[in-house]
């Protein structure tokens, strides 16, 4: 059975946490995103990653840390309200 997945560079980028895939991917291999997976957390070093739905994210954003937990994957980087059906904030 295949789990739905969507690189983190992507997911970022879709749910407007950044305005381009690169800069999602350099926010990424600089190790400021963490994931949590099934209770393990990872500190994320490569933009291939995967993130499924239920992973928990933590990274900084504009001088604060922003955790989330990601509710969809979506199809595309459409309009704010439906980037913001993608996640909701945890603490």
């Amino acid at each position: 059975m295949e789990t739905a997945a969507c690189r983190i560079d992507i997911w970022l980028w879709r749910a407007r946490f950044v305005k381009t895939r690169g800069l999602a991917a350099d926010l990424v291999e600089r190790g400021a995103v963490r994931l949590t997976h099934h209770g393990r957390e990872t500190r994320l070093d490569k933009a291939s990653r995967c993130v499924h739905v239920g992973d928990l994210l933590t990274f900084a954003q504009n001088g604060r840390v922003v955790s989330l937990s990601v509710e969809a994957l979506g199809e595309r980087r459409g309009p704010a309200e439906e980037a913001r059906a993608l996640y909701s904030l945890t603490g």
